[in-house]
């Protein structure tokens, strides 16, 4: 114990920081550089934007010359934090042994975190650029494989992105 170092106390805080002067005098001054910056507005119906490929829209299962990548190992399911997708899997003969007989995401609970995508060993799940959904009642939220299939073709950007940035 003779050889232990003295401990030093932090010196109490000023007036002006006990009173979170400084923080907000930083936050009034960030927002008065911004109120000075010229304005932007997308007219959004008839003005539609077209997302980077970076972009993180719904989650989509990848279909390769008309059959599906997804093996159904299930990790998908088991990695998303909103407990979201439900994965069913069967036997096959094709070249994979495994294929998904239901494959269903809520959208109403998926968060577009991209877990699912990082993943998934075989790419076959992904997130594509389309952000913009509506449904009238909670059943048409829970997408099924008609939903969710679509051709690498129109997904190639981003699956060239997530090549890339691996």
């Amino acid at each position: 114990m003779e050889n232990q170092k003295p401990i030093i106390h932090r010196k109490d805080l000023h007036w002006w920081e006990l009173f979170y002067i400084p923080q907000i005098i930083n936050g009034m001054r960030i927002t008065l550089s911004q109120v000075f910056r010229p304005k932007f507005t997308r007219q959004y119906p008839e003005e539609k934007w077209n997302p980077p490929s970076s972009f993180r829209g719904r989650p989509v299962l990848v279909e390769q010359n008309g059959v599906e990548r997804c093996v159904a190992c299930g990790l998908c399911s088991r990695v998303c934090p909103a407990l979201a997708i439900d994965v069913q899997a069967s036997e096959t003969e094709l070249l994979k042994e495994r294929y998904p007989v239901r494959f269903e995401i809520n959208m109403l609970r998926c968060i577009f975190c991209g877990f699912c995508e990082e993943v998934c060993p075989e790419e076959a799940i992904v997130m594509s650029k389309e952000f913009e959904l509506v449904f009238r009642h909670q059943e048409d939220a829970i997408f099924g494989k008609d939903k969710l299939l679509i051709p690498a073709d129109k997904l190639k950007d981003r699956l060239e992105f997530l090549r890339k940035n691996r």
